[in-house]
């Protein structure tokens, strides 16, 4: 008995380490701050350090809550001829998930080619039903990390990517999930805010191909052809890139990029972030470019919120900023579930990715991202419309709040690595 209670104990302390111990570097020193936003330097940097580069010739259209959100989804799922490749986090049952299901079954009936994948963690509110009728129609559908014994070293990644790319020619992403929090359009707390976005151009390739490095890495299946990856012409004037990270990266290419993109800030940055956790280089980073006068806004959910042990351990990480000239920011009418970045009035960095280290480190992420002066200024407009909606933390309200929140934030602020 001594012997099998040694064991599992070992067992059970290895999966412990491979998954909450990280195996290979971060980035951990300063990030120079060698050129801004501006120098054509920070765009061939961003190109050949995220993987695929920046290409010109796309359209980028901004999509504001359910309301706006979904019907150009379904209507893109309707329209399609030849394939649909679908990678979500969250895929729950309810009306929303019922529409996709019911639109994605009737295109693969019509001869479409459909694949999804769905986080095995993500998608557990997810009927069996819809996924029987899903595959029943001939939809391949797939579930990320399941729980298996092979799995345990990995259970802890979750992919977190939000994909949806029609005959490889439109694409879809941003912060919703499929469910039904994200209906109607943030008019009362039983409804978020969010935003996605839909893209069409050279980029789109970008976005497939982020889909099929979980495709493969779950089914062994390549997928490719004409049917998945067509010519793509220029249809805009939008220069973009969709780039992945994923926990087996030693890069942190996500992480890279939010640290670069405020390195090189010389006027602004605006994050509007459902979860801010940063960490010490994060938060170093910040309030460095605080220092040489760059103004910093950070918006995130306040109490209306679906992780408020989340929001206790962000708190705990306002001081420097807050002391630093930083205007910290909690939307008031109901979950703020967005994920964007605004540097300089034309850098402009969308996606799944939230601003702490499960995105960082942990998930498979992918973002967007545009650079565009008219762009990045109907972001920056969004951004205002909604801090009109939030309540600014002072830092001196901060700094006296009671002891209780003090002792409560700091403890779970030292599990933020796991958030």
């Amino acid at each position: 008995m001594l012997v099998f209670l040694i064991v599992l104990a070992s067992i059970i302390a290895t999966v412990i380490a491979l998954n909450f111990i990280p195996g290979e570097k971060k980035v951990q020193t300063r990030i120079g701050e060698l050129y801004s936003v501006h120098d054509p330097q920070f765009l061939r940097s961003m190109s050949h350090l995220l993987g695929p580069p920046l290409v010109p010739g796309n359209h980028v259209q901004e999509l504001i809550n359910g309301d706006g959100i979904f019907p150009p989804m379904l209507a893109a799922i309707r329209a399609a001829e030849k394939s649909i490749t679908f990678e979500t986090y969250i895929y729950w049952s309810g009306r929303v998930g019922r529409a996709f299901a019911e639109a994605l079954a009737e295109r693969a009936r019509a001869g479409v080619k459909i694949h999804v994948l769905v986080d095995w963690a993500g998608s557990a509110k997810m009927d069996d039903a819809l996924l029987q009728m899903m595959k029943g129609a001939g939809v391949e559908i797939l579930k990320y990390h399941p729980l298996h014994w092979y799995h345990l070293a990995r259970m802890n990644n979750r992919t977190h990517r939000k994909l949806l790319v029609v005959d490889g020619k439109v694409g879809f992403t941003g912060g919703v999930g499929i469910a039904d929090n994200w209906l109607g359009n943030a008019q009362d707390a039983d409804h978020w805010r969010d935003s996605h976005f839909r893209i069409e151009g050279p980029a789109v390739a970008h976005m497939q191909a982020a889909f099929m490095d979980n495709w493969m890495k779950t089914s062994g299946e390549v997928l490719h052809g004409e049917e998945y990856i067509p010519p793509l012409e220029p249809v805009g004037e939008h220069h973009a890139q969709v780039f992945k990270s994923s926990s087996s990266e030693g890069s942190e290419s996500v992480r890279l990029m939010y640290l670069l993109s405020i390195a090189s800030a010389r006027t602004s940055v605006h994050i509007a972030n459902a979860y801010f956790v940063p960490d010490d280089l994060s938060v170093e980073t910040l309030v460095r470019a605080l220092k040489r006068g760059v103004k910093v806004r950070i918006l995130m959910p306040g109490t209306r919120t679906d992780a408020e042990p989340v929001r206790r351990a962000s708190r705990a990480r306002w001081g420097e900023l807050l002391e630093a000239g930083a205007e910290m920011y909690e939307y008031q009418p109901t979950m703020f579930h967005c994920k964007v970045m605004i540097v300089d009035d034309v850098w402009v960095s969308v996606g799944s990715t939230n601003f702490d280290s499960r995105s960082f480190r942990l998930n498979d992420e992918a973002n967007l991202n545009i650079y565009d002066r008219a762009f990045a200024q109907r972001q920056i407009d969004l951004f205002e419309d909604d801090l009109k909606q939030s309540r600014r933390i002072p830092y001196e309200e901060w700094r006296n709040r009671p002891w209780a929140e003090k002792i409560t934030e700091h403890a779970l602020g030292l599990l933020r690595s796991q958030m």
